[in-house]
């Protein structure tokens, strides 16, 4: 069971959040929806609205869900779902039923996919879609994470509500 709170509320360091606990960006519908954990994002504020910022590379088959909707959720698991996490990162939503093979449950609002399993959720509407281009890299070392050149969609969703679990809830 989740309860809304008000952004403004919301507690949470965004660099323990996403780069070390990692989210799990999904999207999609009741029909079809996909997963991809990531350690790269951000929030903040930008356009006078409170938003966050994930990074998708072009081969990930969750882009042609977020691409297809007008909202993504980013969930954030307990520290004991790290072999769920590692799951959806390492295989294709295309290739298996990565959701039911690390034993997580689909739940929808605002139609976003986000799962039981969560101790936070952000949902998000699509602001902005665009993607990094190499000519931008004032440090050239960054190109370095990019040897396949697959330069990563930038996604900037307005946080249109945020969903704690409720204590005691598993």
């Amino acid at each position: 069971m989740f309860k809304e709170i008000n952004i403004s509320d919301l507690e949470v360091n965004p660099f323990e959040a996403v780069g070390k606990q990692w989210m799990l960006i999904t999207a999609g519908n009741s029909e079809k929806c996909n997963t991809m954990t990531a350690s790269w994002g951000a929030m903040g504020v930008i356009w006078n609205k409170n938003t966050a910022t994930c990074y998708v590379r072009p081969q990930r088959y969750t882009r042609e869900f977020i691409d297809s909707e007008e909202y993504f959720s980013l969930s954030f698991l307990p520290e004991d779902s790290r072999a769920a996490l590692s799951l959806c990162g390492s295989v294709s939503g295309r290739d298996c039923d990565k959701i039911k093979d690390a034993g997580l449950t689909a739940l929808f609002d605002c139609d976003a996919p986000y799962f039981a399993e969560s101790e936070l959720i952000l949902i998000c509407r699509k602001l902005y879609k665009g993607e990094i281009a190499p000519e931008g890299f004032i440090d050239p070392a960054i190109d370095g994470n990019y040897a396949q050149k697959d330069y990563h969609y930038i996604y900037i969703g307005e946080i249109v509500k945020a969903l704690v679990k409720l204590t005691g809830d598993k």
